[in-house]
């Protein structure tokens, strides 16, 4: 399993636009990529699991993959945030 931690810093939080554009990021792996927030945990392909843990800014997340491809898919998600959020 391959993790990271990241500070979100976009005013708005994890809203729609790029949990949806996440979500189709980690579509692309067979990993199973899950999301940690405040106490809870989300499939990260799962748009609205995203969004319902209400991530706002100066949020620390929690990003796991594990799977056959969890190389690839950790470092494709964490340039992802870093990009986008």
């Amino acid at each position: 399993m391959k993790e990271f931690k990241y500070v979100i810093t976009d005013e708005i939080g994890i809203h729609a636009r790029p949990a949806g554009l996440l979500a189709k990021e980690a579509k692309a792996f067979t990993s199973n990529i899950t999301i940690e927030a405040n106490g809870k945990n989300a499939d990260i392909t799962r748009l609205m699991a995203v969004m319902g843990l209400g991530i706002k800014k100066g949020s620390e997340i929690v990003v796991k993959a594990e799977g056959e491809d969890e190389d690839a898919a950790i470092k494709k998600i964490k340039e992802f945030f870093e990009a986008n959020l």
